[in-house]
């Protein structure tokens, strides 16, 4: 009995969580694999060339939150470079695009200041910078050069949730759907093109976290 005592206290204390939770002041990062799937389209030149395709990729995530109340937080999301192929149908990859994603999220955090399991909902903005965009020999060969994209603004949309494992530390998983419409600029045997391209990607990571 009084081993059947102690076990429901230890596992009362457990689930109460009532020190560990997410409060207003806190300020807490979080890492992880962040791993980015577009639901790419393209108009132009690109849009008319059969299945354009860029290419899914991981890099590491991080994430810094701030709670303004027990239930209010705003978050940055930043990551390592990520790297994507471009290609079609019918080229196959014709280029490698790389880009930083930084979003800025409103977050409502369900539950209370006792609670150890916090699931969470987020809207903002997004802003996708693009750098070192080349075509590949492939591209090349097929006459293409001069490759940019216009830096993009967008709406951003989360949801997620964090486990308390005690005052310090964390882990939680979230994913983010991210509006990003860009135009892709390049020649093509010397002429100049301008087409619009949409990357509105999935974003899903797993984390572990760290509360200061």
């Amino acid at each position: 009995m009084k081993k059947f005592t102690v076990a429901a206290l230890a596992l009362t204390t457990l689930l109460s969580g009532s020190a560990f939770a997410h409060e207003a002041g806190e300020f807490f990062m979080r890492a992880g694999p962040a791993i980015v799937r577009p639901t790419e389209g393209a108009g132009g030149t690109l849009g008319h060339l059969n299945g354009f395709d860029v290419s899914n990729n991981t890099q590491l995530g991080l994430t810094f939150t701030y709670m303004a109340t027990d239930n209010i937080g705003v978050e940055l999301l930043a990551a390592t470079p990520f790297r994507h192929k471009v290609g079609t149908g019918a080229t196959g990859d014709i280029a490698t695009v790389h880009l930083l994603p930084p979003t800025l999220m409103a977050q409502w955090y369900f539950g209370d200041s006792s609670s150890k399991v916090r699931p969470y909902v987020g809207v903002g903005v997004n802003y996708t910078t693009f750098f070192d965009n080349g075509f590949n020999d492939n591209g090349k060969n097929a006459g293409l050069s001069d490759l940019s994209f216009k830096d993009s603004w967008g709406a951003a949309g989360q949801v997620g949730v964090d486990y308390l494992i005690n005052r310090d530390w964390l882990i939680g998983a979230s994913v983010w759907y991210m509006d990003i419409d860009t135009t892709a600029n390049y020649k093509m045997g010397g002429v100049q093109h301008h087409d619009s391209v949409r990357l509105d990607p999935w974003v899903f990571m797993f984390s572990a976290g760290y509360r200061f």
